[in-house]
């Protein structure tokens, strides 16, 4: 190198060798993963469509899906043809110039271990592809690989082991040869785990535990061995979590896959694991090599979890500056506010900034690693107040990273909660003696925006307030451009750069999935699927917008420059309730306190206090919980399990009744202007968001 110093030719060296980084990070045409490519950056290097024409971007089609009720999953796109999930697992194949529906398949949850329909509303986050085949995994367990082109499933694996409370709402991923998935269940105790089958077969490869078994289990397992010196008590028999149900990371180059563990279950610490330890491998990062699912590494973002906070969030590999030189990370910004930047060979961490509201640790010590937590952060004296709450700064919904800006755009969120040691009434569900109420202590509380991180920097490079709390992931594309929906119903451009909105559509339903972009013949296109509900539905002050059940359409939509198509005008959110009742139903004062308890197991559809959020009828409106015969045929016999509603035969003639009577009790209240007993804590407001 003739006239260049050495010092110089090294920097270029490696500014060529960050470029070259730079430029393998994203989805090109096709979509094939829900994060787009391996590295999950939820970022498109197509360009087509910039912020210069923007101004163009108009509907092309949209797909009325109306089977569908909670819509989260991310498309993904192959050669010309959408795949996605509904709320109840079903996998659809759309045609990605017209929106045309190729095929449907229905894999029919009801008729394999219903009782699972009881644990989470019905939601499912997507699907992967590989060599022809799309994998789903649905609510009760079952990964299954369905042929591309005709939609005939090929083989089905049980992931889920035995009759323990887990359940999975999680999209598979393809690693290599293999696919991945976990499931959720952590919020009741479960045991936490992945496990790799074959992609062609659906035979079994591998398994590794988020968190120990018994001695015996654990024995010869120096994984599991290392993680139980951690533990104290007897914490297999009382409850353990870490579940898997969200980020996974496959990483070619190295042959290895990252995968995002949970929350603790139950949440307090001394009721789990009394004597201390860090309880490995909750709320982690764990590394493991992909051919045989050994350990490898792992970082632990809250040693001894003890507020429901995870590390699920999706997991971005990217090759970013540190020190001056490209390094080769991982980023994530998990639920409990920080923002964190590992070295993804070793898994030390490089770097940890906060990225909003934060009390319940100073700082993370780079030295250690570990936080530099606050006091009384364990609720020791019996309650405390901090913040993220169990929603976090940012949840499950997608961070995109765009490498041309540098940038990664992260749905944030901002609320506090109180913490507090009771002791449960019989019925109440307090998880190991903890209620979770709201804690405000400002403005901002309550509120969210769309956050530009600069992950180098580790500070905020500009934030977008919203008007809505429980927004959707988000999308960055090489044209300058994120796209995010939101919860009052518009899908919105920004510009990378500045956060200016420069462009929205009006969906006319809340959104909460992140979008794609993929190309068909040259042609670049935006998908999102809308469909408010989830968490929002569960009734959540924060999250109710006004969407009802079955008042709104729920779609597949998607734009391209010139799209001229319009849709139908839809119903406009309404937050009044609308009840109805039949004055000469007698009920009686002890048969509404039972109902109030037997309904914690109806809450996390049908809304806390009888307050539905969308996932499923507001029973003060329903006709059908009017009469008594009805609502035992629905709940006791199973009469509306193929529309997604569980069966509950384990209840009696009696309970029924009593439910029953809290319906009438809450309409009446509504009637009459009184406010309606509290039928359910934050506790389980908190509760299954997987």
């Amino acid at each position: 190198m003739k006239g260049i110093s050495v010092p110089a030719a090294l920097s270029l060296l490696l500014l060529a060798g960050f470029a070259r980084g730079q430029e393998e990070i994203g989805a090109n045409a096709n979509w094939p993963g829900p994060g787009g490519a391996p590295d999950e950056s939820d970022y498109s290097r197509l360009a087509a469509i910039d912020r210069a024409n923007i101004g163009r971007l108009g509907l092309a089609w949209y797909t009325d899906l109306p089977a569908e009720v909670t819509l989260e999953g991310t498309p993904i796109a192959v050669d010309g043809t959408l795949y996605f999930t509904g709320s109840y697992s079903a996998v659809y194949a759309v045609d990605g110039r017209t929106g045309r529906v190729l095929w449907r398949y229905d894999p029919e949850i009801w008729n394999h271990h219903p009782e699972r329909m009881r644990y989470n509303f019905g939601v499912n986050r997507g699907a992967a592809y590989s060599a022809g085949r799309v994998y789903i995994c649905t609510l009760d367990g079952r990964l299954i690989a369905v042929d591309a082109k005709t939609g005939k499933p090929l083989w089905s694996a049980e992931t889920i082991e035995g009759d323990g409370v887990r359940y999975s709402t999680g999209a598979p991923r393809v690693i290599g040869d293999k696919v991945i998935i976990g499931n959720a269940g952590a919020d009741y105790g479960a045991r936490g785990y992945v496990t790799a089958y074959d992609a062609a077969t659906g035979q079994r490869a591998w398994r590794f535990y988020t968190a120990p078994g018994s001695p015996e289990e654990n024995k010869g397992d120096p994984a599991m061995e290392a993680a139980a010196k951690t533990w104290g008590g007897e914490y297999w028999k009382t409850g353990t979590g870490g579940t898997v149900w969200n980020g996974m990371t496959y990483d070619p180059e190295l042959k290895r896959v990252y995968i995002g563990t949970g929350n603790s279950g139950p949440y307090d610490p001394s009721v789990r694991s009394p004597g201390g330890g860090d309880n490995l491998y909750l709320a982690s990062i764990v590394a493991l090599d992909a051919e045989t699912g050994k350990y490898l590494w792992h970082y632990q973002v809250n040693p001894r979890e003890a507020w429901d906070y995870k590390a699920t969030a999706n997991i971005v590999m990217a090759t970013i500056a540190v020190d001056g030189h490209p390094r080769k990370v991982l980023m994530q910004a998990p639920t409990n506010g920080f923002f964190y930047v590992l070295d993804r060979e070793t898994g030390k961490l490089l770097s940890a900034g906060k990225t909003g509201k934060i009390s319940w640790a100073d700082h993370i010590d780079l030295k250690t690693g570990r936080p530099v937590e606050a006091p009384n952060i364990r609720y020791e004296t019996g309650e405390t107040s901090m913040w993220p709450s169990s929603l976090g700064t940012h949840n499950w919904q997608a961070m995109a990273y765009s490498p041309k800006a540098g940038l990664a755009f992260i749905p944030y969120t901002q609320a506090g909660a109180k913490f507090s040691k009771v002791v449960p009434k019989p019925g109440e569900s307090s998880f190991g003696g903890i209620q979770i109420s709201e804690a405000k202590s400002d403005a901002e509380d309550g509120t969210a925006s769309l956050l530009a991180w600069d992950p180098v920097r580790q500070q905020a490079a500009w934030k977008v307030r919203l008007p809505t709390f429980w927004n959707g992931g988000t999308l960055a594309t090489a044209g300058s451009l994120v796209f995010q929906g939101t919860a009052d119903g518009l899908f919105s451009a920004y510009d990378t750069s500045t956060g200016k909105r420069l462009w929205r559509f009006d969906a006319g339903l809340g959104i909460q999935a992140a979008p794609i972009s993929y190309a068909v013949g040259g042609k670049q296109y935006v998908s999102v699927l809308v469909g408010y509900g989830g968490s929002a539905g569960v009734g959540n002050d924060l999250m109710r917008t006004g969407w009802k059940f079955g008042a709104q359409m729920r779609r597949l939509l998607t734009f391209t420059l010139d799209g001229n198509k319009h849709l139908p005008r839809p119903a406009p959110p309404d937050l009044a309730v609308h009840p109805i009742d039949d004055p000469s139903i007698k009920i009686s004062d002890s048969d509404v306190a039972t109902g109030r308890q037997v309904y914690m197991n109806c809450l996390v559809c049908h809304g806390i206090n009888l307050v539905s959020g969308g996932n499923a009828p507001d029973l003060r409106e329903s006709a059908l919980a009017l009469n008594l015969d009805t609502l035992w045929s629905v709940l006791h016999d199973g009469a509306l399990m193929q529309n997604g509603m569980p069966r509950f035969d384990n209840l009696s003639r009696d309970q029924v009744k009593a439910v029953h009577a809290y319906i009438r009790s809450g309409a009446r209240a509504v009637l009459t202007g009184h406010k309606a007993k509290d039928g359910g804590s934050m506790a389980t407001r908190a509760l299954l968001r997987c």
